[in-house]
C-alpha cells in the first residue's frame, strides 16, 4: 500500500437515518473502486464495515468504521457511521475526523430524524458536504419527493446533479448534468458499467430545470461566472467544477447524487465528484500550528489483537515505529505496525501524510481522545463534544462471583464508547450505567455477555431520597446496661429544629455545668449523626436539621464514649418522629426538544409524570419545554419520548434538588423499604 500525499487524501464520513444505506453505500464504493474486496451485504452479513457479531446479528451499525476507496490517484478514506440515535457519539466522532461528509437519504423514506441529527452536526463543524439519494431501485423511491423533503427540511441550497432514469424495479440509468451525459446502466454487471446514450425525450424538460438550476446556483456564487451566464457564453467545465467546489465549501451549494448501492449504479460517477468536489487535508486549516498533531477518535477491542486505536493526523508526518508524545498522560508510544482499516481488516503501511487516517495497535496509554505531538512541543486538543447520556439504569450480574468481571467489562466498553459511563453507587448499592436509551443498554449487555461472560441484566436505579423535619420537639435518649460487672451509662436531652433547604446538619452543645463530660459530647453528636443516615420516616438520610444537646447525666465508673453514643442514637429515636418528619425526592431540571405536531403530547405526558412545567420557546425547527420533574419519574423516560415523537425528540436533565414529596408518594416509598428490609 502506498503513502499518499495530502492532496491525494479525501476524509468523508458517511452520515443519515438509520437503515438509510451508508453501510451498503460504503461497502459499493470500495468494491467498485478495486479496494474491497468484494461486494457484501447487510442480509447476508457480510459488508466491509458491519462486521462484529452485534451488528450483524441486528443488520445495522453500531460502531463507527473504516474503509478505503482508491480512485483517480486518490485515497478515499470512507468513515460509515451508525443512524441510530442511541449511537450518535459515533456520529461526531466520525465527523470529527472528517474534511467532509455524504448525507444518504433513502430514495423511499426521505429525510427523517436521523438525517436531521447528522445535518445539525454537519452545520455546527460547517462541513461541506453532498447528498445522496440511495436505493433509487427500490418500490416506491421517488426522487423529486426527497428533493422536495430536503429542500423543506434541511436546506434551500441543494441542487440536484443528476436526474435518475426510472425508478423502483425501472430504474435503468442515470443523467449526469456536469457532463450532460446519460449514462445507461447494464443490469448484472459487476461495478457499475455503463454506456452513454442520448438524453429519452421525456427526460428533457426536467434536466433542462435541472441543469438551469445548477448553473444558475453555480454562477451566483462567483462574479466572473454570472456575467459569462449572463452573457449566454458557455462555461468551461474545469471552470465550472472549480467554482463548485468553492461554492461547495463555502456552504453555498450542496449537490444531490442518485443511485443504487445494490446495483452500484451511480457509484462510479460518486467516487469521481469526491475525488473533484471534496477538500483535501491541504484545503482544510488543521486545529492548531504544531509540526505533528493527531488525535484518537477511536479505540476498537478486538479479539486476540487487544486494543486497536484509530488516530487523524491533522499536522505533519509520521513513519512505521516512530515514536510520539501522547499529550494527556504524558508517555511516549511507539506507533509499530502502522495500517490503514479496510473494515475490520488492517493493512500496515509504511507511513503516513498530514490529514491521513491510520491504526496502530497494543499502545501503552492512550486513550480515545487523546492527543499524539512532539515531546518539546506538547499539544493537546478539546475534547470531543460528545453527546450528554439521557438514560440511566442499574445493572446486577446474574450469576454470584461476576462483579469483579462486571467492573472490568464495564471500563472496557466504556473506552470503545466513551457516550457510555458507569458508577458504583454505595449509597444505593447498585451499579448504574448511564447512555443513549434502551437500545444503547442492550448492546452494552450483548457486549459484556460476548466479549467479557458476564451475564447481566437491567434493573431499575434506586432513588437517592432523603427527610428531613418540618417541626421542633425535645426528649431523652438514655441508655443503661448493669451487666453484674461495669455496667454502661448514658443519659441526654437534645432539640432537633428543621434548617432551611440545604443547609445541612449543625449540633449545638449547651451543656453547662458539667452534667454531661465534655470529652463524651462528641459521642452523643456522633450517635445522632449514625441515627439519622437511617431516618424516620423511610430508611433514607435525615438532613437540613440542628441537633442541641442540652442537658444530661453520667456515672463516674459506668459511663464511656460508647454509652453517650448509644444515649444519641436513643434520643434522635425519640424526638425525631415528633418533629413532622417529611420524605425529600430529588428533582430534575429537563429540557425537552419536541416538534410542534406532538408539543400537546410532550407536555401532557411531562405533566402526568408530576412534571411542572416551566415554559416553552422555539429552538430552530423544534421547540424546547422546560420542567421541573421528580427524578423516579424519569426512568425510561427516553425511550417514552423516542415513542411520542417518532424518534425525532431529544431530552436533557439535570440535577434539580430537594422538594418534599407528596404523602402518597412517601407512603408508598416506606412500604418498598420495609418490605427490602424484611426480605433481607
Amino acid at each position: 500500500m502506498k503513502v499518499y500525499g495530502s492532496s491525494a487524501i479525501r476524509n468523508v464520513a458517511f452520515v443519515g437515518h438509520g437503515a438509510s444505506g451508508k453501510t451498503s453505500l460504503v461497502d459499493g464504493l470500495a468494491w467498485v473502486s478495486g479496494s474491497g474486496r468484494r461486494h457484501g451485504s447487510i442480509k447476508d452479513g457480510t459488508t466491509l464495515t458491519d462486521y462484529s457479531p452485534d451488528e450483524i446479528d441486528r443488520k445495522h451499525s453500531i460502531n463507527l468504521a473504516l474503509g478505503f476507496a482508491e480512485w483517480l490517484d486518490t485515497k478515499l478514506n470512507l468513515i460509515d457511521t451508525p443512524g441510530y440515535l442511541d449511537y450518535f457519539g459515533e456520529v461526531v466522532t466520525g465527523l470529527h475526523a472528517a474534511d467532509a461528509a455524504v448525507v444518504v437519504v433513502s430514495g423511499t423514506g426521505g429525510v427523517e430524524v436521523g438525517t436531521e441529527k447528522a445535518w445539525e452536526a454537519c452545520d455546527q463543524l460547517h462541513l461541506p458536504r453532498m447528498l445522496f439519494v440511495s436505493m433509487m431501485d427500490k418500490e416506491h423511491a421517488d426522487f423529486q419527493r426527497v428533493y422536495d423533503d430536503v429542500r423543506s427540511h434541511l436546506t434551500s441550497k441543494v441542487v440536484p446533479v443528476e436526474v435518475p432514469i426510472g425508478e423502483g424495479p425501472d430504474f435503468h440509468g442515470i443523467i449526469n448534468l456536469f457532463s450532460g451525459h446519460c449514462h445507461a446502466y447494464k443490469k448484472g454487471t459487476a461495478k457499475s458499467e455503463y454506456e452513454v446514450v442520448p438524453i429519452p425525450a421525456e427526460y428533457q424538460p426536467r434536466y433542462q430545470e435541472y441543469s438551469d438550476q445548477l448553473t444558475e446556483a453555480v454562477a451566483s456564487t462567483d462574479d466572473e461566472l454570472i456575467e459569462r451566464y449572463l452573457a449566454g457564453e458557455e462555461i468551461p467545465r474545469e471552470h465550472f467544477i472549480n467554482a463548485v467546489k468553492r461554492a461547495m465549501l463555502a456552504g453555498q451549494i450542496v449537490p444531490l447524487f442518485c443511485g443504487s448501492s445494490t446495483l452500484t449504479f451511480g457509484l462510479r460517477t460518486l467516487l469521481k465528484k469526491m475525488v473533484e468536489l471534496l477538500p483535501s487535508p491541504v484545503d482544510v486549516q488543521p486545529p492548531v500550528a504544531a509540526p505533528l498533531v493527531g488525535r484518537v477518535f477511536k479505540t476498537l477491542s478486538e479479539p486476540h489483537v487487544g486494543d486497536v486505536t484509530l488516530f487523524r493526523l491533522y499536522s505533519g508526518e509520521i513513519r512505521n515505529g516512530q515514536e510520539v508524545w501522547n499529550a494527556e498522560h504524558e508517555t511516549t508510544e511507539k506507533l509499530n505496525h502502522l495500517s490503514i482499516q479496510q473494515g475490520k481488516e488492517r493493512i500496515e503501511v509504511p507511513g503516513l501524510s498530514r490529514g491521513d487516517i491510520g491504526s496502530v495497535a497494543k499502545l501503552r496509554d492512550t486513550h480515545t481522545g487523546d492527543t499524539f505531538c512532539q515531546r518539546d512541543q506538547p499539544v493537546r486538543l478539546p475534547p470531543l463534544p460528545l453527546p450528554e447520556a439521557v438514560a440511566t439504569s442499574a445493572v446486577l450480574v446474574k450469576q454470584r462471583g461476576e462483579e469483579d468481571k462486571l467492573a472490568a467489562g464495564l471500563h472496557k466498553l466504556h473506552e470503545e464508547d466513551p457516550t457510555f459511563h458507569f458508577e458504583y453507587s454505595s449509597e444505593l448499592g447498585q451499579t448504574l450505567i448511564h447512555g443513549m436509551g434502551e437500545r444503547h443498554f442492550d448492546t452494552i449487555l450483548n457486549r459484556l455477555e460476548r466479549k467479557f461472560g458476564v451475564h447481566a441484566e437491567l434493573t431499575r436505579p434506586k432513588v437517592a431520597y432523603r427527610e428531613t423535619l418540618k417541626g421542633k420537639a425535645e426528649g431523652q435518649g438514655k441508655h443503661k446496661k448493669q451487666t453484674g460487672g461495669r455496667g454502661q451509662y448514658g443519659d441526654c436531652w437534645i432539640r432537633l429544629a428543621p434548617r432551611p433547604r440545604g443547609g445541612g446538619y449543625e449540633f449545638v452543645d449547651s451543656i453547662v455545668g458539667g452534667v454531661i463530660p465534655n470529652k463524651y459530647i462528641p459521642a452523643v453528636d456522633k450517635g445522632i449523626q449514625e441515627a439519622a443516615e437511617r431516618g424516620v420516616v423511610a430508611g433514607y438520610p435525615l438532613v437540613d436539621f440542628q441537633a442541641e444537646c442540652y442537658d444530661g447525666s453520667y456515672h463516674d465508673v459506668d459511663s464511656n464514649e460508647m454509652s453517650f453514643r448509644m444515649a444519641g442514637i436513643l434520643g434522635f429515636r425519640n424526638v425525631a418522629p415528633k418533629c413532622r418528619p417529611v420524605l425529600l425526592e430529588p428533582l430534575a431540571d429537563v429540557e425537552v426538544w419536541t416538534p410542534d405536531d406532538v408539543l400537546g403530547d410532550v407536555m401532557g405526558d411531562l405533566s402526568a409524570r408530576r412534571g411542572q412545567i416551566l415554559g416553552t420557546e422555539p429552538d430552530g425547527r423544534l421547540t424546547k419545554v422546560r420542567a421541573v420533574l421528580p427524578e423516579a419519574e424519569l426512568y425510561k423516560y427516553s425511550t417514552t419520548l423516542h415513542s411520542i415523537t417518532h424518534g425525532r425528540g431529544t431530552h436533557r436533565q439535570r440535577f434539580h434538588g430537594y422538594a418534599e414529596a407528596p404523602p402518597e408518594v412517601a407512603a408508598k416509598v416506606a412500604a418498598e423499604n420495609q418490605r427490602e428490609h424484611a426480605v433481607a
